[in-house]
């Protein structure tokens, strides 16, 4: 689709909108006015004041390829090249899983828990002893020692929504995140560059919680949205989904929850069992994950949170009170 006759902003929008209908674009509106701000490198009360000035005829061609692109079912996260999520910009590519809102209560929840958890935290930086001798990928955690800050661990970094977003939200606190994925990392430390954190996140490369195994660190609390669509779902699923995000962040093997089974598994080979524990979880699955927590450790609270459309999304354990291999 190109538009080489005058047109307003408007008229070009309205235009847009009806075409990515007529290709079964969910949300086409919406989607018409994000590519029309990507176009023209404006914000929406930009696009908003000047709606009625003409189309720049010389965009024209450019406009054609990105409505083409979301037509043909490219998600619009990867046209523009971003996604908000808890208040931030974050780039995102092919490379890495979009955030989705409800990945956003689950921050919430980690912070209203770990404000509860950890009061005394202080904003001076450091971090446990054992972890500030890490060579991370990208960023530091800072001098060791420091008891009062609380580590907390980014299982499946992806786009690095979750850690950015603690970190900026939570400054007192010190951010581990891995994946298995390097372009992925690659992201992640550029989102928190971005966003002002980078030298208060560290990225490893690894799988689940083998890189933090394998240093012998200990974590206050570990997050994940770990893959957790059952293999059998791939052909039902939206296929601006099936056929764009990456494989390896959104199937979690038979009945979805492989991926749990080892992460929770590996919680006790930690050198300490985490004071909380927050993972995101797909429809139907929240109690099975519950159980499988409930097997490896004796917690204070396990919580079952669910989302906006009332779906049990989030499973949280917490212990109040911690206690180390020593019995201090």
């Amino acid at each position: 689709m190109t538009a080489h006759r005058k047109l307003t902003i408007r008229e070009a929008y309205v235009e847009a909108s009806l075409f990515l209908h007529k290709h079964n674009v969910s949300e086409a509106s919406a989607c018409a006015e994000l590519l029309l701000q990507h176009l023209l490198g404006w914000t929406r009360s930009e696009l908003l004041l000047r709606w009625n000035e003409l189309f720049p005829v010389e965009r024209s061609e450019e406009w054609g390829h990105l409505l083409e692109r979301k037509a043909a079912g490219e998600p619009v996260q990867y046209i523009i090249g971003e996604q908000e999520f808890y208040g931030l910009v974050f780039e995102v590519k092919p490379t890495v899983l979009i955030p989705r809102p409800e990945t956003e209560l689950l921050v919430e929840q980690v912070i209203r828990l770990g404000k509860q958890l950890w009061p005394e935290a202080s904003g001076s930086g450091g971090a446990r002893d054992g972890v500030g001798s890490d060579q991370p990928v990208a960023g530091g955690i800072g001098a060791a020692g420091a008891t009062n800050v609380p580590v907390i661990a980014d299982i499946g970094a992806g786009s690095g929504a979750i850690a950015v977003s603690l970190a900026v939200h939570c400054p007192e606190w010190r951010l581990l995140s891995s994946d298995i994925s390097r372009a992925a990392l690659a992201v992640a430390a550029a989102n928190a560059a971005r966003h002002g954190v980078g030298p208060r996140v560290t990225f490893l490369e690894g799988d689940l919680l083998t890189p933090y195994i394998e240093r012998g660190l200990r974590l206050d609390a570990v997050v994940s949205n770990p893959p957790y669509i059952p293999d059998a779902d791939e052909e039902g699923l939206q296929p601006e989904v099936r056929l764009y995000e990456p494989r390896t962040a959104l199937y979690g093997g038979a009945d979805g929850l492989e991926l749990y089974r080892r992460l929770v598994g590996q919680l006790s080979q930690l050198p300490a069992m985490p004071a909380l524990v927050g993972l995101e979880v797909g429809i139907g699955q929240a109690h099975a994950v519950a159980s499988m927590l409930r097997d490896i450790a004796e917690w204070d609270e396990i919580d079952i949170i669910p989302d906006l459309a009332g779906i049990e999304r989030h499973v949280i354990a917490v212990t109040y009170t911690r206690t180390d291999e020593s019995g201090t």
